[in-house]
């Protein structure tokens, strides 16, 4: 006999229907599986129920488990006439029957009995099933009243410790079927029972899916696939989690206030910190002072200064609560000496006596403390402030941390590079100059000009004219260069004549330097006034400008430019796709903002060491938002593969159709090593239009890197995400508007032309920001910017082609459809079809109507299955599950390529198989329709004769016959019976398929 049993947890419910006339009602639940019949206690007046009650059913035949059904139906029982009213139902079946490892608690939302039910709620049940035979089954239901239910105790959960070969086949099955994705909404209990499993199962469960949940008081993470059809393996799933933040806990995107106060960092975990501040210091002697604050094992140093009495440092160290292992503050003020530093004094402090600061609380003064060494007499004062504070504090982004110290020494200089940061990228125009000739050029005696060309220089970025020939001092070329610049104009754009005088030999004929900011910008596209330019004879008779000319100077050579900033555009600084601002580059252009997005940066857990220090691997690791024209960049957290940021940023949001980027890097710049890079770990996208105002979305995504090796996953990122809208009528109205400034419409630029200005956009905001203190490194930018998205590589071709395959998968379904239809595969369905297709032709006018309900009946249908959480990184639809090595070989390869000449003979022999393949294909659609054209234009004479003589006919029979009668000829010719059918085309078909094409024309 077979032990398998499906166990059935249920949590509770909330936000049921009020069935007593009070305003309440008294619930309970009856689990219905394969014949046997459970129930729950009955909870008197209470809409948000809850039982955690367990159940076991057996499964006698395990073969047919996934054919089985599960219905949870919830009553209230009503003692007044003993019975029972109808609450709402959940219906499961085979694919919700998994593993114990697997399950999680998922509440249901109630489904109705018919149409008028009234019925509103959620139910929460965990299904799943387990062989173990320490579990009993539970006694079953007998027709009792409600009140008198009681529950059989339960044995402690076990997890299954083997399936049987027919429940795993079961399972397997199960990969390919679309799965319903439920919001899920935890009891709070969940957690209690959760840390009261002693199982060894239940203990691994919460050991590799929700550690750090449990640690921080957190239930365990939910997975749940963002999109059915498309879920990665488990592995590689987004998983939602319910933290408790600063604003309460979050249960399902919404947040459960609790008894602590709201904090405006309510999307963060509330951290606690001990501030100190140390401002100046009044001294005795000619000394090199500096300070050292020490709680514990934690120790921060100021810089010191040579010499002085009165040295002002106005530096803040913050010491992280949960780690601290003293409840006393040392500060000493010490003397920098070669072999020994000396102590000055010192200040203690006991941490009960700390006050705390809570924002917008002001900030807490300093006071003079007096330093003493023992019995010696004063030796001066300091300056301190001393209190404890959250990461709300505005002395936090700067202040030294305790917390991103790590066991290595790290040098003073490499604290710079830790602490977290609010960056700006500058507003970036692009530079349109127009060359449109040159007169009276000078050259010299022994040199003609052959050939002539412009070089117009900004900064790195550097474009040339086409040459031109002339036997006359008057060249002209007509011809107009973009480039991109960035406020304020540093770069004068620098415009010279070159003369080719031999190979690999130019002269300059004359050079003008024009500084941007005296320029005209413009808006829209109207005309910009040209001028004519000086040509200086050398480059820095150029740099000088106006005060460099003499007076003498009587004769000048000239250009004529038309220089502009254009503002109508905006400046793409990285991929199209994933563009975080659409705004137009004039301020006079923008609108105002539709909302804010506010982000909590949590914490990452479950990284993987990138390098060794001391012996052992380690991370330094920290993460960088980009959203608009606003970067953010938080603290450094050293030697530590669960780091805890808890950082909250926030940004107006202009357009919805946005993308906000964040991704996590390990920090290479902590021992001096400026020519190390900043190691990517992962990155996060998420769409502003896929957010729910309103609701907070707290998720764990999966940080996914492709290496040469294959596709790998460093960690999972934990964010708290709240889109805010300020007005819903604007919000809808912005969906209607061009996703792009007018300009990008009136004047277009191409494409080709685009992708290098986008390219020169990311080198521009790359240098700027890398001038920062702590500098975002151009390696940093180019990741968040995705430049390297239009390079080849055969991962992305072949999973753009599936994506193809995908769209077009809904019309060949459909096809398919008509063609069973026609063929009487499904003889009701076909006659329904019959009848439908009757009614349209008699009444044509429903047509439309038809068409346009069906697809709101289509919508609808699938709202239930809408998406709960924003789409993530999926591993499946970028084909890195099934990528060979070679391939990954070929797209982690330099460019130029870096391979010998057999492995390039032998990629390029694939290349040339699969875009045979692909020039098949367009090329068979490009028959068809020539075979469409050549019906008209007579390279087959018979076959255009009989299909203007068919032509001729038909327009003269559809004159005489009302419209209806052809169109039902033709349907019910095409749905005809199969015993009126040949195996042979029919005749249109035969006619069609031998029009000519110009494939006979194909060299």
């Amino acid at each position: 006999m077979s032990n398998l049993k499906l166990g059935v947890e249920v949590v509770g419910a909330h936000d049921l229907m009020p069935k007593d006339g009070q305003g309440s009602c008294s619930t309970y639940v009856e689990l219905h599986f394969g014949g046997q019949k459970f129930g729950t206690t009955t909870k008197e007046k209470d809409l948000n129920p809850v039982w955690n009650e367990k159940f076991y059913f057996n499964v006698t035949d395990p073969s047919k488990l996934q054919n089985l059904t599960l219905d949870a139906c919830i009553y209230h029982y009503s003692k007044s006439n003993n019975s029972k009213v109808f609450l709402g139902k959940v219906h499961l079946t085979g694919p919700s029957f998994v593993p114990y490892a697997d399950a999680v608690v998922l509440h249901y939302p109630l489904e109705k009995k018919n149409v008028f039910s009234r019925i509103k709620g959620e139910l929460g049940l965990k299904v799943y099933v387990t062989d173990d035979p320490s579990i009993k089954s539970s006694n079953p239901l007998h027709d009792v009243e409600p009140s008198a239910h009681t529950v059989q105790p339960s044995t402690p959960d076990q997890s299954p410790v083997s399936f049987t070969n027919s429940i795993l086949n079961v399972f397997s099955r199960k990969k390919n079927e679309t799965k319903h994705t439920f919001h899920t909404l935890p009891n709070s209990n969940e957690e209690k029972q959760h840390k009261s499993s002693s199982s060894s199962a239940a203990a691994k469960t919460t050991k590799d899916s929700g550690m750090h949940e449990t640690k921080s008081g957190m239930p365990p993470p939910k997975v749940l696939h963002a999109y059915p059809g498309l879920s990665s393996p488990m592995d590689y799933a987004l998983k939602e989690t319910s933290p408790f933040l600063g604003g309460g806990q979050v249960v399902g995107g919404r947040v459960i206030r609790g008894y602590r106060p709201s904090s405006s960092y309510d999307l963060v975990e509330p951290m606690q910190y001990l501030f100190v501040r140390v401002v100046r210091a009044r001294l005795a002697g000619s000394i090199d002072p500096y300070v050292e604050v020490k709680v514990g094992n934690f120790k921060g140093i100021t810089k010191h200064y040579e010499k002085t009495q009165d040295p002002e440092w106005n530096q803040v160290f913050a010491f992280a609560r949960e780690n601290q292992q003293s409840t006393l503050l040392e500060v000493a003020v010490k003397d920098k000496n070669i072999l020994l530093d000396e102590v000055i004094g010192t200040v203690k402090f006991d941490l009960h006596d700390v006050p705390t600061r809570v924002p917008p609380n002001s900030p807490l003064a300093p006071e003079w403390y007096r330093i003493d060494k023992g019995k010696d007499k004063k030796k001066g004062e300091l300056m301190l402030a001393v209190w404890f504070g959250t990461q709300a504090d505005e002395a936090f982004p700067d202040a030294w941390h305790s917390d991103a110290l790590s066991s290595g020494d790290i040098s003073s200089a490499a604290y710079a590079h830790m602490r977290s940061k609010v960056y700006h990228s500058p507003r970036l125009w692009y530079v349109r100059v127009k060359v449109i000739e040159a007169q009276d050029l000078h050259v010299s005696e022994n040199s003609q000009i052959h050939d002539a060309y412009v070089k117009l220089q900004i900064g790195n970025q550097i474009l040339k004219t086409r040459p031109v020939q002339s036997r006359t001092m008057i060249l002209r070329w007509d011809q107009e260069l973009m480039f991109v610049a960035a406020e304020p104009f540093e770069e004068p754009l620098i415009v010279s004549v070159e003369n080719r005088v031999g190979p690999n030999k130019d002269e300059t004929i004359g050079a003008v330097v024009i500084p941007l900011n005296q320029t005209d910008k413009r808006a829209d596209d109207r005309l910009i006034l040209t001028r004519w330019y000086h040509l200086e004879e050398s480059m820095p008779s150029a740099m000088d400008g106006e005060q460099g000319k003499k007076e003498k100077d009587k004769f000048f050579s000239r250009i004529h430019l038309s220089v502009c900033l254009d503002g109508g555009y905006h400046v793409f600084d990285g991929s199209t796709y994933y563009s975080s601002d659409l705004r137009p580059t004039s301020k006079q252009l923008w609108k105002k903002s539709i909302g804010h997005l506010e982000i909590g940066i949590l914490s990452v857990d479950g990284l993987h060491p990138t390098k060794t220090r001391d012996g052992r691997g380690i991370t330094d690791t920290y993460c960088v938002a980009k959203y608009g024209h606003k970067w953010v960049r938080t603290r450094t957290i050293s030697d530590s593969l669960s780091p805890k940021y808890n950082e909250q940023y926030t940004w107006d949001v202009y357009d919805p159709a946005t993308v906000l980027t964040v991704a996590v890097f390990d920090n290479g710049q902590l021992q001096n090593s400026d020519g190390n890079k900043d190691l990517k770990i992962g990155k996060v996208r998420i769409r502003i239009s896929t957010l729910e105002a309103g609701r907070v979305y707290t998720n764990a995504y999966p940080l996914l890197v492709l290496h040469p090796s294959g596709v790998k996953k460093m960690g999972e990122l934990h964010l708290a995400i709240r889109f805010s809208c300020s007005s819903m009528v604007d919000l809808m109205q912005q969906y209607f508007k061009p996703h792009l400034p007018k300009m990008h419409y009136k004047r277009p630029l191409n494409l080709m032309e685009q992708e290098k200005l986008r390219h020169q956009a990311v080198n521009v905001v790359a240098a700027r920001l890398s001038r920062a203190e702590p500098p975002l490194r151009k390696e940093v930018v180019e990741y968040m910017c995705d430049t390297d998205s239009h390079l080849w590589s055969m991962r992305r071709s072949k999973a753009n082609f599936y994506r193809l395959m995908t769209v077009f998968s809904g019309i060949l379904s459909v096809v398919r459809w008509l063609g069973e239809v026609s063929t009487w595969k499904h003889p009701i369905t076909t006659v329904l079809v019959h009848i439908l297709f009757l009614m349209l032709v008699c009444f044509p006018e429903l047509i439309l109507p038809t068409v346009f309900l069906y697809m709101f009946v289509i919508g609808m249908w699938n709202w239930r299955f809408r998406p709960r959480c924003p789409p993530h990184m999926n591993i499946r639809l970028s084909y890195a599950e099934r990528v060979t090595p070679d391939e990954l070989d070929e797209e982690f390869d330099t460019f130029p390529t870096s391979k010998s000449p057999d492995i390039l003979r032998w990629r390029y022999d694939r290349l040339r198989s699969v875009a045979g393949r692909i020039q098949s294909v367009v090329g068979d659609l490009a028959t068809q329709g020539e075979r469409i054209q050549a019906l008209v234009n007579w390279r087959d004479p018979r076959a255009t004769a009989m299909f203007m003589v068919f032509c001729f006919v038909a327009a003269i029979a559809l004159y005489v016959t009302p419209f209806q009668l052809p169109i039902l000829l033709t349907g019910f010719y095409l749905m005809r019976h199969p015993m009126l059918r040949s195996k042979v085309p029919p005749a249109p078909v035969n006619f069609f398929r031998r029009l000519p094409s110009l494939t006979d024309s194909m060299l």
